[in-house]
């Protein structure tokens, strides 16, 4: 059995770019375990659990607010991303893959989102 969040693309791309953040933080330096990479896995995770959490909801509103706060989250990792670039944490290469894994979640959030505030109550 499959729960329906499960089905959404969004979702599914929110894994893939959860995975991408873990495995590059895996290489940021010991002295930021408790600084950007905590932060850029907790709102990795956000984004994947914010989507869950406002597919259950029972109007298009509450649905709408979640899918905000998870793209919230998302422009959250897309500045700790540029500051790892910026601390030289990432390279280019690393830099563009996460971009275009947080472009592709942040275009499907945004449909998403107009969608559920479309609903009528």
């Amino acid at each position: 059995m499959k729960y329906s969040f499960e089905k959404l693309e969004v979702w599914n791309d929110a894994r893939v770019l959860t995975k991408t953040i873990y495995k590059i933080t895996k290489g940021y330096p010991e002295d930021e375990k408790f600084g950007i990479t905590n932060q850029m896995r907790r709102a990795v995770i956000s984004v994947s659990s914010n989507i869950v959490e406002g597919s259950y909801r029972n109007s298009g509103k509450d649905k709408s607010n979640f899918m905000t706060i998870a793209y919230s989250g998302l422009m959250e990792l897309l500045n700790q991303t540029i500051v790892s670039l910026d601390l030289d944490y990432i390279t280019e290469d690393e830099y563009n893959e996460i971009r275009k894994q947080i472009e592709k979640v942040s275009n499907k959030l945004s449909s998403l989102t107009k969608y559920f505030k479309s609903l009528k109550p």
